[in-house]
């Protein structure tokens, strides 16, 4: 994953959490649950990375929190 697909794939999580908290301000369903896949999918793309560098062998793993967000 290049440095740009990265920075795509956070844009879309970033996207994902602002429609969620859109959808539960205003009680928009439709716009909480797409919000969420959004932020689900682009979650998904990044641990997809990390888990390819870990099994690349390049470095240490990145330490993460209880939600798997890395930390630092």
């Amino acid at each position: 994953m290049s440095f740009i697909e990265k920075a795509k794939a956070k844009a879309e999580e970033l996207l994902g959490r602002a429609e969620e908290v859109y959808g539960q301000s205003h009680g928009d369903a439709a716009a909480q649950v797409a919000g969420e896949a959004h932020r689900l999918e682009a979650e998904v793309e990044l641990e997809e990375e990390r888990a390819e560098e870990a099994a690349r062998g390049s470095g240490a793993p990145r330490p993460t929190d209880e939600d798997g967000r890395t930390v630092g």
